[in-house]
């Protein structure tokens, strides 16, 4: 694989990274998973490339990507430990985390 052709997948990953935060934001879960079809199928293209150089564009892509996908990661878990919380509201119930204490 050369590194356009990396560099152009890395871009629509980072396409597809944008189009899942919109849909995070807007709780579209169709698009949610349309992204995360599209996101498997591109790592699947993105497995031969290997280690990237040190420097260059394709370094950069890369970075912007996960930084892209480290927020949308929060996003999810903000939203998954909301509706555990509502969750617990209406079953009325409480989680409780705490450390043992050593004897």
């Amino acid at each position: 694989m050369t590194s356009s052709e990396t560099a152009a997948q890395l871009r629509q990953m980072i396409a597809v990274l944008e189009s899942e935060r919109q849909a995070l934001a807007a709780l579209d879960i169709e698009a949610l998973l349309a992204a995360t079809q599209e996101k498997q199928e591109l790592c699947g293209q993105l497995a031969p490339a290997g280690p990237l150089p040190d420097a260059g564009e394709c370094r950069a892509l890369a970075e912007q990507a996960r930084a892209l996908n480290e927020i949308n990661r929060r996003v999810r878990n903000l939203l998954a430990a909301q509706v555990a919380t509502r969750i617990d509201a209406l079953a009325g119930t409480t989680r409780i985390y705490s450390a043992s204490r050593a004897a």
